[in-house]
Parts: structure tokens; C-alpha cells; sequence
């Protein structure tokens, strides 16, 4: 490999996702010349690639898996998700065989990567969902993981921020444990959920059922359509690229705007390999990649590196980024980096028959669900485990006739069936939260590399007793809930107590560069910044010191625009 000399920018941010977007826009519009790496080939904004706009007949093998998936090693860990492998939105996808990755035999993994411009911003589901003051205190409350070392009045400000650029489609639930944020006009529950969520709020006063909050715009700013982005037609093919630009994803928005400030550099095929470290200075000097077609290595120097490559890739970055001060990883001191790996969890569905509404059927494809927020905070009841659950509902979109072409018909008999009364299907989620466990690690294969000459990442993480107690109590919680609301021919589903749950199966993988107050046992401070080197800042899921039950993304993005405004304020007075 041939080494070229390097390039100064005043930040490089490593990754494009969800919050690699939003530093380079923060950076770009405070003036600073900003590089984007991005180690997946470059897309435009609508891209050919997208999918969104083509009839079924136009996808390759309408859409459904080809055999070319069948082969030995190839995502392999995605064909346990079905409906991500299919043709109209599988390009967004890494292939295990191309880009491979290692676990124990017997707890395997799932690690779920886009390696393209604009990462799994291209796919994410856009329940956007902030944290409540109790999801941050739980660590200290219950004495698991390492105290978070910010409050949710710190976030609540950049939550603010994030949600009016992004564009969030929203209801004012007033629930402490789901703070209300900046929201246009929500989509709506269907006459079976409104039903559902009546019963519900007669009977709990700790149990709601609620519209989820979802970065599909319903009422576009003057902002956003600057940006191009239109109001979200309801068609539901958010996994194939938005030509509307109607979700939020850093290719329609936050790119655009960094690019708009003519501050901001992408480099595409571009694999970051580890972070330079200066041993005179004590900081970061830069990153190098290697060429992802050329296997040329290159390096790029900076006053400031945002790793931003998600929470995996981040922590395979550190572990590789190995110097004199730091033989066992940059800004790892602590040796905490890699460690406390988590991810939500389900073993519990709940479905049922919502009788009454037969005469009724949904129009349109509406792009989020409903959803129960965590109830059980508080160890109260005869419970046996630790921190809480929520669950991701619907009860939308019956079929309208007989048939939904899953199955054989033809002719008269399916025509008759069509003009027939449905009945409305309620079906619930649990998404659990996985306690900070120490020992559940991701490290460097001691042997293996890829084509890249980079070590393989080894994921070594799994659920314990008290995620098994939370399934248990969540099915039952969910078979009450049902009742209450109303349903009949209730069906609960309730994993084995010896069956294996796929740690990153929910693909919101968070911890190993974890944030608290203490150097000695946390990698980042309060600003996302890490404590060993001081213009080293990590704010992808990687940072995280707890998961809570809600989805990520949003406080991803809440914390990269606080870390970012405290990065560009010591950038202007000198110190960085």
C-alpha cells in the first residue's frame, strides 16, 4: 500500500449517517471547513438507486429475494429479517460476505450496516422519540452501567433544535415519560387504535396508547422546502430512497445544507482505518483510510475529529487507532471502549381481533405506528427485574378484500370475498431495555482481517436473567392490555426461556465509547468528548450509556448538535 501525503481541514467527521449529517451541518454553517468520510460509494439526492417511484413489475423479481441470496456467507444475518431482503431497497444493505464481521458460535450477532452516502439514514424507521428526565437517572438510580453524566433539561434545547430542522409529525401527549417536542400535525390513529386507546385511558393512568412521532413531514417549513423537501404522500416505501426528500435523512437534508455554506468536502470509498494520534501534542491529528477499490492508504489532518461511523464501526475505529500512549485503542485509558454493548430487545407479541369496526378500512399507507410508552420505571408489583418495556403497535391497513396476494386466488370466488366485512387486527411489540452489561463486548479479531487489512470486529453480547424476567412480565402486561381494550381471540407469543434472542436484531446497537463523569471508568465526558484526548469527539450510538426503551436516532442527534456548538466555541476561543 503507497500513502499520500495528507489534507487540513478544521474538522473531519468520520461517517454520513444519521449523525455524521448533522455535525458536518452544524460545522458548515459556524464556518468551518468540514470533511465528510464516508467509506461506502457516493449518492446523489434523488439518487437512481431509489426505488420509491417504481411499480412492482419494474423491481427485479418484483421486489421478492432472488436466489442470489441463497449463497453460502451472504447476509447471512439479515435473512433472519425477511422484509429487508428485497430487491427494491436490498442495495442499501451490506453484504456479510463483502464486509465481514465475527461473534461466538453460539450467540450470534446482528449487525445491520449501509454503506453508502447517507449511511442507514436511507432506511432508519423515523420513530423519533425523545428520552425522558427518568431514562437518564436510571444508571444511578439502579446502580448498572456508568451514571450519565447529562440531564434531559441539557437535551432539551438541541431536542428543540434537531426536531425543527428535521420535521417531525407529532401530538401533544403531555407524558412526562415521553416529553412533548416541536411537532407538525400527526398522523392519525385508526378507528381501531382510537378504540383501543379510549379503553385504555379508563382503565390506567400509567398506560397509554399513543400516534408515534415520525420524521415524515405533514407540514413542510419554509426551511425545509428551500431544501426541497415535500409533504409525505402515505405510500409507505420509505426503505427504497424518498425522491420527495418527505423523510428526513442526511441526503435530503442535512448534507444539502452543510453543502449549501460551500464549506463542506465528501470523500467517498473511503475507509477509516484508525485515528492518527500526535504523541507531542497529545491530541488527534487526523484519520486514515484506505481506498476502498485501490487499497491505497491516505491520511487527512484536522483540528477536530467527529467519529460518527455508528456506535460498531466508531468502536472498531478506536480499538484499531493503537500509538505509544494508547497500545490498546485511542482515548481507551479506561479500557472501556467496546464494552457495555446494547441494543433493545422483543420476546413478547401480542395480537387480537378489535371487534365493531368491520364496515371500516384505512386509506393510504400512514409511515409510523402507534406506540405504548415504558410504564415501569419504578420497580413496583411483584416484578423481578430491572428498568422497563414499551411496545410499537398497529392496528391499521386490514385488507380491503380476500385476497392480499399472499396467498392463491383468482375470480369469482375472491371478487365475493372482497365485498365481505373484516375484521380490525391490533398487534403489539415488546422493545426492551437491555441493561448496561459490562462483559457484553465488541473487541479486534486476534487474527482475522478484512480485504481491507483491517481486523475483523468480534461481538460478544447477549440478554440475561433479567431481560428473560422483562419478557415474561410483558407478556402478561400485554395480554391486559388487550383485554382492556377491548380485543377478542387474543394470541400471545412468548419467547422460550431457552431460546436464543439475536443481540441487534431491533438495529439500534448503542454503548462502547460510553459517556460519564469519571475518566477512570467512562471514554466520554458530558460533551460527547473524550476524556483522554480533547479534540476527540464520538456522538453516534457508540456514546450512549444506557438504551432505555425508546428508538435512538433523535438523541443521537440532540447530543452531535450540543457536542458540536461546544467543539466550534473552543474552536473560536483557541483551545481546540
Amino acid at each position: 500500500m503507497s500513502t499520500q501525503q495528507a489534507t487540513q481541514y478544521d474538522v473531519i467527521v468520520v461517517g454520513s449517517g444519521i449523525t455524521g449529517g448533522w455535525a458536518a451541518k452544524e460545522f458548515c454553517e459556524k464556518g468551518f471547513n468540514t470533511l465528510v468520510i464516508e467509506r461506502g460509494r457516493h449518492l446523489d439526492h434523488p439518487s437512481p438507486e431509489y426505488n420509491d417511484m417504481k411499480t412492482p413489475w419494474q423491481l427485479e423479481n418484483r421486489g421478492l429475494a432472488t436466489e442470489l441470496y441463497d449463497e453460502e456467507g451472504r447476509y447471512r444475518m439479515l435473512k433472519a429479517k425477511k422484509k429487508t431482503l428485497k430487491t427494491d431497497s436490498i442495495q442499501f444493505f451490506v453484504d456479510d460476505k463483502e464486509a465481514p464481521y465475527s461473534y461466538p458460535d453460539d450467540r450470534p450477532f446482528m449487525w445491520t450496516r449501509g454503506h453508502q452516502l447517507g449511511g442507514r439514514s436511507l432506511t432508519w424507521g423515523r420513530q423519533v422519540l425523545r428520552w425522558g428526565a427518568k431514562d437518564f437517572e436510571a444508571n444511578a438510580k439502579d446502580g448498572h452501567g456508568v451514571p450519565w453524566p447529562i440531564s434531559y433539561d441539557d437535551l432539551k434545547p438541541w431536542y428543540d433544535h434537531v426536531e425543527t430542522f428535521i420535521g417531525v409529525a407529532g401530538n401533544k401527549d403531555g407524558l412526562d415519560v415521553l416529553p412533548d417536542g416541536v411537532f407538525q400535525k400527526p398522523w392519525q390513529m385508526s378507528c381501531a387504535e382510537q378504540s383501543i386507546a379510549k379503553k385504555m385511558a379508563e382503565k390506567y393512568t400509567d398506560r397509554h396508547l399513543i400516534i408515534g412521532r415520525s420524521a415524515n413531514l405533514t407540514e413542510p417549513s419554509a426551511e425545509q422546502r428551500t431544501l426541497g423537501r415535500i409533504a409525505c404522500q402515505a405510500r409507505s416505501y420509505c426503505a427504497r430512497g424518498c425522491t420527495l426528500g418527505a423523510y428526513f435523512s442526511s441526503l435530503s437534508a442535512t448534507l444539502p445544507a452543510a453543502k449549501a455554506t460551500g464549506k463542506l468536502t465528501i470523500v467517498t470509498d473511503a475507509i477509516a482505518s484508525h485515528v492518527n494520534y500526535d504523541e507531542k501534542t497529545g491530541k488527534a491529528s487526523g484519520i486514515m483510510v484506505v481506498d476502498a477499490n485501490t487499497l491505497e492508504q491516505r491520511s487527512y489532518r484536522a483540528r477536530v475529529v467527529f467519529l460518527c461511523a455508528s456506535a460498531l464501526g466508531t468502536v472498531q475505529i478506536l480499538l484499531n487507532s493503537k500509538s505509544k500512549t494508547f497500545p490498546n485503542g485511542i482515548a481507551n485509558s479506561s479500557g472501556v471502549v467496546g464494552r457495555y454493548i446494547m441494543d433493545h430487545f422483543t420476546g413478547a407479541v401480542g395480537m387480537g381481533e378489535v371487534p365493531g369496526f368491520d364496515d371500516q378500512y384505512s386509506y393510504g399507507r400512514r409511515p409510523i405506528a402507534t406506540y405504548i410508552p415504558n410504564f415501569r420505571h419504578e420497580k413496583t408489583g411483584n416484578v423481578n427485574f430491572t428498568r422497563g418495556y414499551g411496545y410499537q403497535t398497529t392496528a391499521g391497513a386490514r385488507p380491503s378484500s380476500g385476497n392480499t396476494a399472499k396467498r392463491e386466488g383468482i375470480g369469482a370466488k375472491v371478487k365475493a370475498e372482497a365485498n365481505q366485512p373484516k375484521p380490525w387486527h391490533f398487534k403489539a411489540f415488546m422493545y426492551g431495555e437491555m441493561l448496561p452489561y459490562y462483559d457484553n463486548q465488541a473487541s479486534l479479531h486476534p487474527t482475522k482481517k478484512d480485504k481491507w487489512g483491517i481486523p475483523l470486529l468480534h461481538i460478544d453480547a447477549q440478554v440475561r436473567d433479567n431481560e428473560r424476567h422483562m419478557i415474561s412480565q410483558a407478556a402478561k402486561d400485554i395480554k391486559e392490555i388487550l383485554e382492556v381494550g377491548g380485543c377478542t381471540k387474543i394470541k400471545i407469543i412468548e419467547t422460550p426461556k431457552d431460546q436464543h434472542i439475536t443481540v441487534g436484531n431491533r438495529t439500534h446497537e448503542m454503548g462502547g465509547a460510553c459517556m460519564g463523569a469519571d475518566p477512570k471508568t467512562s471514554v466520554l465526558n458530558k460533551w460527547a468528548q473524550a476524556h483522554d484526548v480533547d479534540n476527540l469527539f464520538v456522538t453516534d450510538g457508540a456514546c450512549m450509556s444506557s438504551c432505555a426503551t425508546q428508538n435512538p436516532s433523535l438523541t443521537y442527534m440532540a447530543i452531535t448538535a450540543r457536542a458540536a456548538d461546544y467543539a466550534t466555541k473552543l474552536m473560536n476561543q483557541g483551545i481546540l
